[in-house]
């Protein structure tokens, strides 16, 4: 009887384990998913700004660190290519997370995994 509750016992925690390991993947991608919205935005935002400015004023722009002065005629195209960069990349991520979710739904389905919340 003690070696059944010890090899359960052993189960569970494995089982614990990997739940965790789950949600802590799920939670990374979910943070990056929120800082590639935010940083989405800002692209936005800038855009917006820039859009009905005159094409030869000057504008500043941060590469590597570095204010570098150039024209919004020279900044607006990188600036969209940017912005198109990162929605790529967060439909990935979002396509990453619901992945991930699944195999997690799978899971917990095949090895009768039952989640309590704790109060």
């Amino acid at each position: 009887m003690s070696t059944a509750q010890n090899v359960s016992a052993k189960k569970q925690q494995e089982l614990q384990v990997q739940y965790q390991n789950y949600k802590g993947t799920l939670q990374q991608i979910s943070q990056k998913i929120g800082d590639i919205e935010q940083e989405a935005e800002e692209h936005k935002l800038v855009l917006d700004t820039l859009g009905p400015l005159s094409r030869d004023r000057k504008c500043f722009r941060m590469i590597n660190g570095v204010l570098v002065e150039r024209t919004v005629q020279d900044v607006i195209p990188a600036l969209k290519t940017n912005a198109e960069g990162l929605k790529k990349v967060l439909e990935d991520l979002v396509k990453q997370y619901k992945l991930k979710q699944d195999e997690l739904d799978k899971w917990k389905k095949r090895n009768n995994v039952q989640v309590v919340q704790s109060a």
